[in-house]
């Protein structure tokens, strides 16, 4: 009942969204009170004046919206139907009231028949949810089925470069697209109107009335025992028999059920292609046309009946829902995996803001180095610059005293060239004695200023040794801190290697992410085309299954004859007699 309700659900949607005439998502509530009515009418559900009334008392200010239409239609409307509605005729009234808002107006290859069968066929074959729309896989599924029904060719590069061409912003087509789609022939081209209207309306039989298999055959009658032919329509509990393929003129029945059976028969009577279909209460003899119908009849027969025992839907409903399974899977899946590179990525993310952290740190750490080297190396010209004014000031205190000490010893020669000459007039001149003891002292006096310029130089050249000591301490201080910079430095270094060696790290489990993204895609291609090639399989293999009927439960005795007519019992009694005639003899 919940996929009836399904279904009705999808072509009311249709003709509540057509009575939107302002696409502001609500139905004024006079025209939801005609849809109502109507609704009841061809759903053959009791129609309740009164509560449709109260439900849309005049006291309700606007009209009504999708959400505020549902409950009044579960509650009195859907819950209320039974499977005994014309599903053609309600489609049909709900294909009136859109098609002439949303129909193209542009000339198409099909009519407004073969457009409103391909709206019912959209309607079975959409995803359930709302805006209704066709994915890809089941456009592709129509086409192909459209395609094998006009005798073509399937042309899936046409079909690959459509989808490449195909709106990445909708995930698929509305009914109006997927109508005109098909009506511009862009995958029907090289056949006319009616072949294209033949096919749609063989593919609607199939998927919306259940038809499995059709056909003219010849038929035996119960009572005259003359052959006639009939059209025949196989659907998945029952073959009605026609007189022509208008279906106006319906002869019978044959009720299938999982006792029932198909035999073939030998030709008779000037009759080939015999076979019988075997019912609880009547046998049904048929005559195919040739060989190949006859095994096909066969086989889609016996295919229906293996079904009803199985109690499986008709083979499109259930690869219907296949598909829809597969879909789901597939989507979960996909969310899984886009889930996983959103954690890959967030973390990815992360691990590149903590590299650009240390990055930042390290780069600061640089700067700050460099700045330590920049004063350092400051310090260090000052300090030889300094030094070098010192050593030039030594220098020239040094060639000073030296100039002065040679003057001095100049002098000193000359005094003392005088002071022989003194000495020699010594005897002769008594008043120079007292010259002679004032040049002593000026002598002594000398001598003392010499020692204590001596004295000044051997301070100064122990304090130039303590400046150059200091200098050299200063240089030692300075290579210890660049030699622990330059540790430091290696450090910092060697945290950025580990940092990109785990970038790298990072990289790698994103590519082995993408890896497993690229192997997932193909499992899905494989499963996606496992799914397309369903249908040939089942074409090919349907009808080929056979029980397997169990045999005696009692065991067979073989003899050199072949197989005994006779029993175990019966063979022991035969053994005993002849023993007992050989104890006699």
């Amino acid at each position: 009942m919940g996929g009836l309700k399904d279904e009705l659900l999808k072509a009311i949607w249709h003709a509540f969204t057509a009575l939107d005439l302002d696409h502001s998502g609500k139905v004024s509530k006079s025209q939801l009170k005609v849809l109502s009515h109507n609704l009841c009418t061809v759903l053959k559900v009791p129609h309740d004046p009164v509560a449709l009334e109260e439900h849309f008392r005049d006291d309700d200010e606007g009209p009504v919206s999708n959400q505020g239409y549902m409950p009044y239609l579960n509650k009195f409307i859907l819950e209320k139907v039974q499977d005994n509605f014309d599903k053609i005729e309600f489609n049909r009234m709900c294909w009136t009231l859109c098609v002439k808002k949303n129909l193209t107006k542009s000339p198409l290859l099909i009519t407004e028949e073969d457009a409103f069968k391909i709206w019912v066929i959209f309607n079975f074959l959409s995803e359930d949810k709302y805006p209704l729309i066709i994915v890809p896989e089941e456009i592709e599924y129509l086409l192909k089925k459209l395609t094998e029904a006009m005798g073509g060719g399937w042309q899936q590069e046409q079909f690959e470069h459509y989808k490449i061409n195909f709106d990445d912003s909708k995930d698929g087509l509305s009914v109006w697209e997927l109508i005109e789609l098909i009506g511009n022939g862009q995958f029907s081209k090289g056949m006319d109107r009616q072949t294209v209207s033949m096919a749609i309306n063989e593919v609607f039989n199939e998927l919306i009335l259940d038809v499995l298999k059709q056909g003219y055959m010849m038929k035996k009658g119960h009572k005259r025992k003359n052959w006639t032919e009939r059209w025949f329509v196989l659907k998945p509990n029952i073959i009605s028999y026609y007189v022509s393929e208008d279906l106006k003129d319906k002869k019978g029945d044959i009720l299938l059920d999982e006792n029932c059976c198909v035999e073939s028969l030998p030709d008779k009577d000037g009759k080939k292609c015999l076979f019988l279909i075997k019912c609880f209460d009547k046998t049904f003899e048929i005559s195919a046309s040739d060989k190949k119908k006859k095994q096909e009849w066969i086989q889609a027969i016996h295919s229906t009946i293996h079904l009803l025992k199985l109690g499986s839907p008709p083979p499109h409903k259930e690869a219907r829902q296949r598909r829809k399974e597969l879909r789901k899977k597939l989507l979960a899946e996909q969310e899984e995996l886009e889930r996983q590179m959103k954690e890959l990525q967030a973390a990815n993310e992360n691990k590149q803001q903590e590299l650009e952290t240390v990055r930042k740190k390290l780069e600061e750490a640089a700067s700050r180095a460099a700045e330590e080297e920049k004063k350092r190396l400051q310090t260090q010209v000052e300090l030889q610059a300094r030094f070098s004014t010192e050593l030039e000031r030594e220098k020239l205190i040094r060639q000073q005293m030296e100039e002065q000490v040679a003057q001095k010893s100049s002098e000193l020669e000359q005094y003392l060239q005088r002071v022989r000459e003194l000495e020699d007039m010594y005897l002769k001149l008594q008043e120079a004695l007292e010259d002679e003891r004032q040049a002593r002292q000026d002598e002594e006096t000398v001598r003392k200023l010499q020692a204590r310029l001596l004295e000044e130089e051997s301070s100064k050249r122990a304090e130039l040794e303590k400046w150059h000591l200091e200098q050299q301490q200063a240089i030692q201080t300075t290579e210890a801190e660049k030699q622990e910079l330059e540790n430091q430095r290696v450090m910092k270094e060697r945290a950025l290697q580990e940092a990109m060696e785990q970038l790298a790290q990072l990289e790698l489990e994103r590519k082995q992410a993408l890896e497993q993204y690229e192997g997932v895609k193909k499992k899905l291609e494989m499963a996606t085309s496992k799914t397309k090639s369903w249908k040939d399989k089942v074409a090919q293999h349907e009808g080929l299954i056979r029980l397997i009927e169990p045999g005696s439960k009692h065991p067979h005795l073989i003899t050199n004859w072949g197989p005994a007519a006779f029993t175990q019992a019966e063979l022991e009694e035969r053994e005993k007699s002849w023993k007992g005639r050989r104890s006699t003899e």
